[in-house]
């Protein structure tokens, strides 16, 4: 259930046996709250001298006459005591009762007054009504009664204003407990995504979105444990775009930018979800194939890797070499690396110097995958 769905006595959880304790706790008898009535009249002839005496102190208080703030509003306020003055005299105490005592105190702090401004005020208002009291009854222990009845009722009253003040400042703790909390979940949120962007371009080659350099040295050694754990072969792949410096030279860095893209989509296209793809240098790229022989790795993967770019650019192609650890002797991923680079460079050598490179459009398919 909303706030704005309960009564102010139904957010204070205040009931009926609760109000007959808080009675109690003032020493307010039913006694008492029958012989209240006895000054009803008396209060009702001197009224309105009481209401002006105290608003008289009242704006003569700088901050309490800018909370006022003009003529009008000052009316309202003296009719409204008015009100309470002669509701202390003749209201029965019931839950109502407390409804509008603790209204009294939200008004009161809505608009920003002060509890000290608040009590200065009320103790104001008990020494003019003590004062109107002995000086209308001759009988001094009748009016020291009365005063006292009057007294404890109007403390009784400040209780619940003050139980309002309490609530609200509470509330009001919650609301900047509760942001707060966002804000550091926010802030988490935010340091997180940060890291992981950070993260992101550490690990990955920013042309290519390959996995870099730097990744193939943190994630080797674990690969090579993994697949010698399981008894696995493991193949290491190396590839170098053919005479790429020639071509870069001819046509520009920009052509250039797109063959290692087509190069890097083409390397991940025929690639498992398993295997693990990286540009380790200008026009060089290395895959690393867990459980995958040398042989398998030769006549599937190459030839699929050859014919993809071949399809998207005739002009562009590859030397591959190879090189497997395991399962009967296993290398270290280094020296893995190193063979495969050698077997890549003799493939280089092998080939026939080609004619200076023709320029083709080419196709950007610049997708995230390992």
């Amino acid at each position: 259930m909303k706030v704005t769905d309960k009564s102010l006595v139904e957010q204070q959880k205040i009931t009926d046996s609760e109000l007959k304790q808080r009675l109690r706790l003032f020493r307010i008898t039913h006694e008492d709250l029958d012989s209240r009535k006895e000054l009803k009249g008396l209060v009702e002839r001197h009224l309105d001298d009481i209401v002006t005496k105290f608003y008289q102190n009242q704006t003569e208080i700088p901050e309490i006459a800018t909370l006022i703030g003009d003529s009008g509003t000052l009316q309202r306020l003296i009719s409204a005591q008015k009100k309470y003055i002669s509701e202390l005299f003749t209201k029965e105490i019931n839950l109502d009762y407390v409804e509008n005592r603790l209204r009294i105190g939200l008004v009161h702090k809505r608009i920003g007054v002060d509890p000290k401004m608040y009590l200065s005020a009320i103790t104001y208002l008990k020494g003019v009504l003590v004062r109107t009291i002995d000086v209308n009854f001759a009988d001094e222990l009748y009016a020291k009664q009365m005063e006292s009845i009057l007294l404890r009722l109007i403390d009784f009253d400040v209780s619940l204003v003050f139980d309002t003040y309490i609530k609200s400042m509470m509330n009001e703790l919650e609301t900047e407990r509760a942001q707060s909390e966002k804000y550091v979940y926010d802030l988490e949120t935010l340091v997180i995504e940060r890291t992981k962007s950070l993260e992101k371009i550490t690990r990955l080659d920013p042309l290519t979105n390959l996995y870099n350099k730097r990744s193939l040295e943190a994630h080797s050694n674990k690969m090579f444990e993994d697949v010698k754990l399981k008894n696995d072969p493991i193949s290491v792949i190396y590839v170098d775009i053919n005479d790429f410096k020639l071509f870069n030279d001819t046509h520009g860095h920009e052509e250039g930018d797109a063959i290692l893209v087509l190069v890097s989509d083409c390397i991940r296209s025929v690639s498992r979800n398993v295997d693990y793809c990286y540009r380790v240098g200008g026009d060089e790229f290395v895959v690393v194939m867990p459980g995958c022989t040398k042989d398998s790795a030769k006549k599937n993967y190459v030839p699929r890797l050859v014919q993809e770019v071949a399809g998207c650019r005739a002009d562009v192609t590859l030397s591959i070499g190879i090189a497997q650890s395991g399962p009967e002797d296993y290398l270290s991923f280094k020296d893995t690396l190193h063979r495969a680079d050698k077997d890549m460079y003799l493939q280089k050598q092998s080939k026939p110097k080609p004619a200076k490179p023709t320029l083709q459009s080419l196709p950007i398919r610049n997708s995230l995958k390992k």
